[in-house]
């Protein structure tokens, strides 16, 4: 008899456990990057960031509230959103997602690719989703999916994806973010990795420091354990070891 009441726990919470994995979502904050004074992206950038991410995003939130869900915007116009009030809102949402679109930037022309980033553990599939749907349908390298301790990601307490639709420093990149088309296709591939990850992993104590995640089979980086490239070669690397060494043995020399 206690076999059976055990087992009847275990199979209820089991349930349980599934049931809140398989939660949908009703609602999705869209969050454009940056708006107002804040221009987004580097100084002298000649495509406006701001500009981009409203333009994608305004075309996001149409195709979701078509698919039938609910979107709250964190900025309808070109405004400036501190962070903190962008989180607010996401988190004063119930049953909600959080998708924040930006574009990236760097001082070297040569960067291109997309690449999107969660924080949370139960947000890792629905990164991926949407990662594995844009990049399908960009003319752009992979840069993977990335965990990091971003505000808006960091701070919300909803599942929260941070997508970066390519660079607008590299010139063919923005030369496709400045075609109203390509910006369309990227709102609608945005939308379909939403929709094809309806479900969300459960949220658990762990949430927010476990690296044991699902990304998928797109390339993952855990940024807390992983130093950002310096961008020199590991030749370069490998001289400065021996010319460390060769010091070392002088003075070694000199002291003896």
């Amino acid at each position: 008899m206690l076999r059976l009441s055990l087992c009847v726990t275990v199979l209820c919470v089991t349930l349980s456990c599934s049931a809140h994995a398989e939660t949908r979502y009703t609602t999705i904050v869209i969050d454009p990057g940056h708006g107002g004074f804040d221009r987004g992206g580097i100084p002298g950038q000649r495509v406006a960031e701001k500009v981009m991410t409203l333009d994608v995003s305004q075309r996001l939130k149409t195709i979701l509230q078509n698919a039938g869900y609910r979107v709250v915007m964190t900025r309808d116009t070109d405004e400036f959103i501190p962070l903190g009030t962008r989180v607010a809102i996401a988190n004063s949402q119930p049953n909600a997602i959080f998708i924040c679109v930006h574009f990236n930037s760097a001082t070297r022309r040569g960067a291109n690719g997309i690449e999107t980033y969660f924080y949370s553990t139960e947000s890792a599939p629905l990164a991926a989703s949407i990662h594995a749907s844009v990049l399908g349908g960009a003319p752009s390298e992979n840069r993977g999916v990335r965990r990091r301790g971003y505000f808006v990601l960091r701070r919300t307490n909803i599942p929260a994806v941070l997508v970066e639709c390519g660079f607008l420093t590299n010139p063919n990149e923005a030369q496709y973010a400045e075609n109203a088309a390509y910006r369309q296709k990227l709102a609608q591939n945005i939308a379909r990795g939403i929709l094809n990850r309806p479900a969300v992993a459960s949220r658990t104590s762990y949430t927010n420091r476990s690296s044991r995640v699902d990304v998928g089979s797109q390339p993952f980086l855990d940024q807390r354990y992983v130093r950002e490239a310096s961008g020199r070669s590991g030749k370069s690397s490998h001289r400065r070891k021996i010319a460390s060494a060769t010091r070392k043995r002088k003075k070694t020399s000199v002291d003896d």
